[in-house]
């Protein structure tokens, strides 16, 4: 029972390591924000942040939505977060894993970004 603690405790100090790596190489802008992804266990969710005056110009969820975390949910919450970019006339972002590890829903979550016309 311990050791499952341990391995818990273990996995969520790597993440935030990892964000804390990430975090502090890049930074959002007006003209180019920083895309900052979130999941959960049953949820997803994605704000675009202008880190220069600390707002978040826009944002999706899978809650919102009413879809649960996979792949195939991902790209289609990242196709409705594109448009939303789109909308705001916003076609290049920073992309901020937020330290999870680029693979499954957050890869899928980018490469949908990235077919629907935003530089990733």
């Amino acid at each position: 029972m311990m050791s499952r603690a341990k391995d818990l405790a273990k996995k969520i100090s790597s993440r935030i390591r990892r964000k804390r790596r990430v975090r502090g190489n890049i930074s959002g802008t007006v003209a180019v924000p920083r895309v900052s992804i979130f999941k959960s266990n049953k949820f997803i969710s994605a704000q675009a942040i202008d880190d220069v005056t600390g707002v978040t110009l826009a944002a999706v969820s899978s809650q919102k939505l009413g879809l649960n975390v996979n792949k195939a949910n991902a790209t289609k919450i990242a196709t409705e977060f594109a448009a939303t970019l789109k909308s705001k006339e916003i076609t290049t972002v920073v992309f901020d894993r937020n330290g999870y590890l680029y693979h499954g829903v957050v890869a899928a979550f980018a490469d949908a970004l990235r077919d629907n016309g935003i530089k990733v």
